[in-house]
Formats: C-alpha cells, sequence, structure tokens
C-alpha cells in the first residue's frame, strides 16, 4: 500500500511539473520556469475523514488576490489530530450542484517555506471518497495556487476558519522562481 501510495503521488507531482514546463497555457513561460518543490511524501499528512455536513450550509464571500470576491458554499468540515492537537478545517463547494470539495488553507509555514497567501486541496468524490462514505484528506497532494506564479490571476483568498496554528510540511512548497508579473504570460 505504502509503495503504491508513494507511486500514486510522484506521478501526480510529475504531471503538475510537466503541465507547468510544457503545457501553452501554464501561468509560467517555459523559458522561465525554475521547477516545482515539494515537501518529502509523510504518511503522518494523510487522513480518512467524516464529512461532517452543517446543517445550515452558508454563502460565504471570499476576497481573492486582485480584490475582487468569490461566493462559496461553506459546505461541511473535516476534524483531525494534528500537531497533538484537534483541527477543524472546512470544506467548500462553488454551488450546490457541484459534487467537489474545495479545502484552501493557510499554516505556519506560509511566507517561510510555502507560499504567503495559503495553499489549496480539491477533493474529488471519485478520487477521495471511500467506499464507506469517509473522505480522504491528505495535505501530500497541497498546492499552490495560480497566482503565486503569475500575478495577472486572479485567487480566493484563504478564509480564516481553515487558518490552522500549525505548521503543514506536506504538500508544495514555495514556488522558487518570483511570479511573472502580468502581461507575461502565454
Amino acid at each position: 500500500m505504502d509503495s503504491e501510495y508513494t507511486r500514486q503521488l510522484q506521478e501526480q507531482r510529475r504531471k503538475r511539473e510537466e503541465y507547468f514546463a510544457e503545457h501553452p497555457r501554464s501561468p509560467v513561460p517555459a523559458e522561465q520556469f525554475a521547477g516545482l518543490e515539494f515537501y518529502p511524501i509523510d504518511r503522518a499528512y494523510r487522513f480518512e475523514l467524516e464529512l461532517q455536513d452543517h446543517e445550515d450550509v452558508e454563502t460565504l464571500t471570499v476576497e481573492t488576490t486582485a480584490g475582487g470576491n468569490q461566493e462559496y458554499l461553506r459546505w461541511a468540515e473535516f476534524e483531525f489530530e494534528l500537531g497533538g492537537e484537534t483541527r477543524t478545517i472546512q470544506a467548500y463547494r462553488a454551488d450546490a450542484d457541484d459534487d467537489r470539495l474545495w479545502v484552501p488553507f493557510r499554516d505556519d509555514t506560509n511566507d517561510r517555506q510555502t507560499y504567503g497567501a495559503g495553499r489549496y486541496l480539491d477533493l474529488e468524490p471519485d478520487s477521495h471518497q471511500l467506499a464507506d462514505g469517509r473522505w480522504v484528506l491528505d495535505f501530500n497532494e497541497a498546492y499552490n495556487p495560480t497566482c503565486a506564479y503569475n500575478e495577472a490571476y486572479e485567487c480566493p483568498l484563504i478564509p480564516m476558519d481553515n487558518w490552522l496554528d500549525t505548521r503543514v510540511e506536506a504538500g508544495e512548497r514555495a514556488y522558487p522562481g518570483e511570479p511573472v508579473e502580468p502581461g507575461h504570460q502565454h
């Protein structure tokens, strides 16, 4: 299981790096791409959790890096142990018909080892929901939003509910190159 798990994550990371290096829609021009950096895969950051639905689903307006706003549904939450404490993190949906969950977060590695504005997790039912109904929340899959690579992109900021007061040393690290200035994209 562990070797298959590691192989799948390595393949996911390789595909992400390939996209950034070669795809015409990459936020970084190929000649400026400096590669991606990741924390070593650590199984301690992978959780199989019950999704605790909210009785009252609220609409949350989230500010973006470009000064705009986007709306999400505060759909449910996960509770897990990390850093010796019980943590709660919110899962959002773009709308009621969207079955994917968006789990953005900030942690104590931001501005030091990871992108300052935080990172994202996307949970798809077909790949993250287990047969018993639990979900896989794996911080090894955490990635930087597109605006970490190119300032021309607008990214939602992390709601304060998901500011974790611990280090999450898993997933994608800070981009080693400087973000591309607007107007210098493909």
